[in-house]
Formats: C-alpha cells, sequence, structure tokens
C-alpha cells in the first residue's frame, strides 16, 4: 500500500500543467547520434534556438562537439548506449549492458559520464531490452544522483520500457521522448512526424522530439524553427521542460493522490 501511494504521489507530481508563466504549448527537440561525423555535428549545433545536443561516449568527434556545443549555447546530453534486443551479441562502445555487475556497470558509466564534457542529462540509446529491467534501471539511476544534479530522458525505444519510473520513483529529474522526427528520413516523413509533435504539445502542453543528424532532418529543422513561435509554440531547453514538469507536487494533489 505504502508504495502504491509514493506511485501515485510521483504521477501526480509528474501530471503538473507546464504552462506557467507562458500561455503557449512548449516544444523540446533533442539531436541524438552525435560524436561521429564532425560536419553533420557542427550543423545540429548551429540549429536556431536551445537544441539540446546527445553525443554518444567514445566516438572520435565526442569530446570536440560537446565542447562547440557548450560554446554555442546548446546543452549538452550523454547520449548513454544501452543494450538492445536485437543486438544481444553486438555492444557499442560505452554500453551498459544486461550480463554486467554491480560494479562493470558503475565503472563503465563513470568512463561514459566522464567523455562528455559539459554534460548535464542523460538519455538513453537504444535498450529495449535494458529499459525493461527494474534493477538495472535502479543501478542507472543510483549513478546518474551520484554524479551531480543529471537529469535523464527515457528515449523510450519500447513500450515496455520502466525507465521513466524507475527514475522517478527515484527522485531523478526525468521525462520520456514523444516523437522521433525521422523514423526514416524521407522529407514527407519528417514533415509529418513534425506535425504530430506539434498536435501532441497542444493537447498536453508540451512535447519532447527527439531527430537524429540526417540532412533531411535538419534541413528541414533549420527551416521550421525560427517560425515555431509565430505559429504560436515556445521552443524551450530540455532541462527547462524537465524542471517543469518535475516541480513537487501541490498539497491539492498529494491529498487527492492520498
Amino acid at each position: 500500500m505504502q508504495r502504491l501511494r509514493v506511485v501515485l504521489i510521483v504521477a501526480c507530481c509528474f501530471a503538473l500543467p507546464v504552462h506557467a508563466g507562458s500561455p503557449h504549448p512548449r516544444i523540446a527537440i533533442i539531436i541524438d547520434d552525435l560524436g561521429y561525423e564532425k560536419a553533420a555535428g557542427e550543423r545540429a549545433i548551429s540549429l536556431p534556438g536551445p537544441i539540446a545536443c546527445a553525443i554518444l561516449p567514445e566516438t572520435p568527434r565526442a569530446t570536440y562537439l560537446a565542447e562547440a556545443a557548450h560554446a554555442g549555447g546548446k546543452e549538452v546530453l550523454l547520449h548513454l548506449p544501452l543494450q538492445a534486443e536485437r543486438d544481444r551479441e553486438a555492444a557499442e562502445p560505452g554500453s551498459l549492458l544486461l550480463d554486467m555487475s554491480r560494479e562493470q556497470f558503475g565503472n563503465a558509466f563513470v568512463g561514459s559520464i566522464e567523455s562528455i564534457p559539459y554534460a548535464i542529462g542523460v538519455n538513453s540509446h537504444r535498450g529495449s531490452l535494458l529499459t525493461r529491467h527494474p534493477g538495472h534501471m535502479t543501478w542507472l539511476m543510483d549513478e546518474i544522483q551520484q554524479h551531480g544534479e543529471l537529469f535523464f530522458i527515457d528515449s523510450y525505444t519500447t513500450a515496455s520500457s520502466v525507465a521513466l519510473s524507475v527514475a522517478l520513483e527515484s527522485g531523478v529529474p526525468a521525462m520520456k521522448r514523444d516523437v522521433f522526427l525521422d523514423p526514416d528520413t524521407t522529407p514527407g516523413t519528417v514533415e509529418r512526424e513534425f506535425a504530430r509533435l506539434k498536435k501532441l504539445a497542444r493537447q498536453q502542453g508540451f512535447a519532447v522530439g527527439i531527430g537524429h543528424p540526417y540532412p533531411t532532418t535538419l534541413e528541414y529543422l533549420e527551416k521550421v524553427l525560427p517560425n515555431l513561435q509565430d505559429d504560436g509554440y515556445d521552443l524551450v531547453s530540455i532541462s527547462q521542460l524537465v524542471a517543469l514538469r518535475n516541480q513537487p507536487a501541490t498539497p491539492a494533489a498529494r491529498a487527492s493522490a492520498e
């Protein structure tokens, strides 16, 4: 019963409205998979507005792009590889794996977070296997809490993910991805998914979109982001949205949860 009350209180906290200070729906955008290509990374960093740059650890351009993003006023995230269902035998550099011991898991996390200068949060890369395991997600949240004031974004690559609920129960500020902007790289898909992002923002008051440094995605965002406010939306940083969504529950919300 006590655990149920905790979960209900967390849920009420997470359901707070996000319109404080602005009547407009808020949109936050993260560009994932940075760290390999310099030109694509620089183009992502040059996108207008507070776009977050999620950088893979142990990639050739990781340090350079993290420093460039920070210098350019962009927020930097560690794009942390978590084991996926379909690649049990193939691990990317810095991956956290199901068969790791607790010590191995912690050491791998430390190596990854220390490899990305200026990281203020962590978002998951892949992870359709590992994010289904509450024990490993508890390990991850323990590591996040031990390394400064980091937040967590569940990229939500499987509907079976427990990462967000474990983060919130552990006291880690967190959100999940609402829309992948480019499940394929055709212009029509990116346009359709961005429209879906805006629709969800209108419905919820906010939405989180994740894109990748594909030419089609970057070209579309370069075109539409300067006009987003004129269309009635506020483009905000992911840290701002996380802070708003993780405000303490009001007394009324706590009372209703009890």
